[in-house]
């Protein structure tokens, strides 16, 4: 298939890739607490998106869970926890519980949690996550810790010498997740993933920061040079960080998540003449990566319709509307990919 979901789920981060194999993956999780009567009916979730005149999607967040039911996902083969932050484990035992994955990328850390009062999130969570990471689950998933350059079958590798599902691991080294155990600040520590497909790149920031991006241009600047498609480090939040390396990737779109727009780092992105959209606009946004460019497609209905010149055109498949096309760039591949 090779389609990505890039899903609505408050403040955190969730997106799931149908690859062209058959096989799916899911990179991060929020908001996929147990689901209830409120979550009865996703396609009227996302009606109740489309009709949002003035976006504020955020209002209208779906459950992963039930948006991979409704996709028709019966199985997960692999989930990547970028970090073991809490807004990207979200209802990770109720996705669980429904789709168990073959697989469990994790980085090798050794955080640790306390659950005070008032806390959003839910400790079976931590404890689900805390159990697969240390390896006292039973009938668990294959763990894999992964490093920058790690290649195998299945991810980069695949039964006919291809790039099996088109995954290629960019960050973080042994060093950086070393260094933020130390310093238990784990946004250095985060999985950066570049996606090759047929339509062109899409790149998976996790919540990356600057030294992981140091070590990303120093050492795989050919392969993230004009992008086709990044999603946001860090949901797009300022995070006190250098913006540097968005003259290198320099994306044709940006995703950002659902922070408050004061949070966002706008003024990044603008300076640079750089094109984004975040959740709170578009609800939930489809990329369809299967032709000779990108198609984005989003759920909010008055996004498109923003536009006088253009008639919202909705594909059933990608369960959106019809926003841009990103045609493919053209660039050297580094010596030092994959």
């Amino acid at each position: 298939m090779g389609i990505i979901h890039f899903l609505n789920v408050k403040n955190g981060d969730c997106s799931i890739i149908q690859h062209a194999t058959g096989r799916v993956s899911v990179i991060d999780v929020c908001n996929a607490g147990r689901v209830t009567s409120e979550h009865k009916g996703l396609d009227e979730t996302l009606v109740k998106a489309a009709v949002h005149g003035n976006f504020n999607q955020k209002d209208c967040p779906v459950n992963p869970t039930a948006y991979l039911k409704r996709l028709g996902v019966t199985s997960i083969f692999r989930f990547i926890l970028t970090h073991p932050d809490m807004d990207h484990m979200d209802g990770l035992h109720a996705l669980y519980k429904e789709f168990p994955p073959a697989n469990f990328w994790d980085t090798d850390n050794a955080k640790t949690m306390n659950f005070g009062e008032g806390s959003p999130y839910s400790k079976e969570d931590w404890c689900l996550y805390r159990s697969i990471r240390d390896g006292t689950i039973n009938n668990g998933p294959k763990r894999l810790t992964l490093y920058a350059g790690s290649t195998g079958q299945y991810w980069s590798q695949g039964d006919n010498g291809d790039e099996g599902d088109g995954l290629q691991i960019l960050a973080p080294t042994r060093r950086l997740v070393n260094r933020a155990s130390k310093s238990d600040d784990y946004n250095d520590a985060s999985y950066v993933i570049l996606y090759r497909s047929v339509g062109g790149r899409v790149l998976f920031a996790g919540d990356s920061h600057d030294d992981t991006w140091d070590y990303i241009l120093t050492n795989h600047a050919e392969d993230v040079r004009n992008v086709e498609l990044l999603i946001a480090p860090h949901h797009g939040r300022k995070s006190g960080r250098k913006y540097e390396f968005l003259d290198v990737v320099s994306p044709s779109l940006t995703l950002f998540g659902n922070a408050d727009s004061t949070h966002l780092a706008y003024s990044a992105w603008n300076y640079r003449e750089l094109d984004y959209i975040t959740n709170n606009q578009a609800g939930c946004v489809v990329v369809d990566t299967n032709s000779s460019a990108i198609e984005v497609y989003v759920s909010n209905k008055a996004l498109v319709a923003k536009n006088p010149f253009v008639y919202p055109s909705y594909s059933t498949q990608h369960m959106g509307y019809h926003l841009r096309t990103l045609k493919r760039r053209e660039t050297k591949r580094s010596r030092r990919s994959i």
